[in-house]
């Protein structure tokens, strides 16, 4: 352990370093902007993206990616919501792709939480429709829990942490276990991942870009900064379940799921028997509607993970109606 945290000593030290896990090398499709910030005695930089519609319709819609995803990737979602006339604000969380990644932080999704609303603050956006993919609809969650009065609307995509993983079976990993395994990262690893979770087995050539994004954070020595962070992330993710509040959600909430998504973390590790009840969204997405007072779910039964990449055609249809909904409902 000793070695391991000398290591990463000098690695956060070393500017040259940053190139990688800073994701320097992949260009957004807007201008980036920053918005300095102090969390836990540390000063930090949030990336972010806020993009203004031509035509105004009032509303901000604030875009939440997931663990292995960035800003960036919300490109056609932002597009189609900027023609319909909402403001969109899309953040790298700190620890992720072009924000800062601090040597020691405590991770929490109540703390991200606390960091999204401070930006939002600062950009003095009220009761905006916080929409979340992926760890970010965990993140989303967490959000109108702790901010109700602050969030307008609330939209989950397929969001992890729709079950409680611990309490099913998975077992208990460190974090210098997570980091070791996320230091074994490879390019094929990250395309097979992503062509059995998020697209079902198929794979299209538009689909690279997002492996290549991922994968330039782990290159060269700054690619441990990554994978520390990584870890110590899917640590907050499996020990910060908020599937036991989500009756508690006060706000209006639209549910967008892929059935054929199977994301459960740390299934890997489980036993077959636990690995077998893990990770079914066509179970997961009815029992969430059912937990949440004000929910309404719309499914996509041959989409997995990400149907916002995977098929936007039939994605941005249903956003677009589901968000129209919940506009009624104010």
């Amino acid at each position: 352990m000793r070695i391991i945290l000398s290591a990463l000593a000098v690695l956060f030290s070393t500017p040259a370093a940053q190139a990688g896990p800073m994701l320097a090398d992949f260009e957004y499709p807007w201008p980036v902007e920053r918005h300095a910030l102090v969390s836990q005695g540390q000063a930090l930089e949030m990336a972010y993206l806020d993009i203004r519609p031509e035509a105004d319709n009032g509303r901000t819609v604030v875009l939440l990616h997931g663990k292995n995803f960035c800003a960036a990737m919300w490109e056609k979602t932002a597009r189609f919501l900027l023609e319909a006339g909402y403001r969109v604000i899309a953040p790298d969380q700190i620890g992720f792709c072009k924000s800062s990644k601090p040597q020691g932080y405590q991770y929490g999704l109540h703390t991200l939480a606390a960091n999204t609303n401070g930006l939002l603050k600062e950009l003095g956006v009220e009761k905006p429709v916080i929409m979340g993919h992926s760890m970010g609809g965990m993140l989303a969650a967490r959000y109108a829990l702790q901010y109700p009065d602050e969030t307008g609307a609330l939209v989950m995509l397929n969001p992890i942490g729709l079950e409680d993983w611990r309490a099913k079976g998975v077992p208990e990993i460190t974090v210098d276990e997570l980091y070791e395994s996320q230091l074994k990262t490879t390019r094929e690893g990250i395309k097979g991942y992503q062509q059995s979770t998020y697209y079902v087995g198929n794979w299209q050539p538009r689909y690279d870009r997002w492996v290549d994004m991922l994968w330039s954070m782990y290159q060269g020595e700054g690619g441990n900064i990554t994978a520390w962070h990584q870890a110590l992330t899917a640590d907050m993710i499996f020990n910060q379940p908020v599937v036991h509040e989500f009756p508690a959600i006060a706000v209006p909430t639209l549910l967008l799921i892929g059935e054929k998504d199977n994301t459960a973390l740390g299934k890997g590790r489980a036993s077959e028997a636990v690995r077998a009840q893990l990770g079914n969204y066509t179970e997961l997405a009815r029992a969430t509607e059912a937990a949440i007072p004000d929910a309404t779910l719309v499914t996509f039964p041959e989409l997995g993970h990400s149907p916002h990449v995977e098929a936007p055609e039939k994605f941005l249809p249903a956003l677009r109606d589901g968000l129209r909904a919940l506009r009624a409902t104010e």
